[in-house]
C-alpha cells in the first residue's frame, strides 16, 4: 500500500515537472536516408513530454520541448547524425 502511494506521488511529481519545464524553440533535421520512423519517434515523444511540433520537413522538425526530452531525442539519433538546432531568425547585412 505505501509502495503504490509512493509511486503514485513520484509520477505525480514527474508529470508536474515536465508541465513546468521551461520550453526550448529548436529545428531537429536528419540526413535523407534516416528512416521516417525514427524522426515520428521523436516528434511522438516530443508531444508525450508535452511538447509542440510548430513545422515539418521532408526529414525533421521544429518544435517547443522540454530540455530533457531533446536530450533523449539526440542520444535516439546519433546514430543518424540528428542536428539539433536553436530555433532563431536568421538575417543578412544585419538587417530583420
Amino acid at each position: 500500500m505505501r509502495f503504490a502511494l509512493f509511486s503514485l506521488l513520484l509520477a505525480l511529481l514527474a508529470a508536474f515537472a515536465m508541465a513546468v519545464a521551461p520550453q526550448k524553440s529548436v529545428v531537429i533535421s536528419y540526413p535523407k536516408d534516416t528512416p521516417q520512423s525514427v524522426v515520428d519517434q521523436a516528434m511522438d515523444a516530443i508531444r508525450e513530454a508535452g511538447g509542440q511540433i510548430t513545422h515539418t520537413y521532408s526529414k525533421g522538425f521544429a518544435c517547443n520541448a522540454p530540455a530533457a526530452v531533446l536530450e533523449q531525442v539526440q542520444a535516439w539519433g546519433s546514430e543518424y547524425n540528428a542536428l539539433i538546432e536553436e530555433d532563431q531568425v536568421v538575417t543578412t547585412n544585419n538587417k530583420e
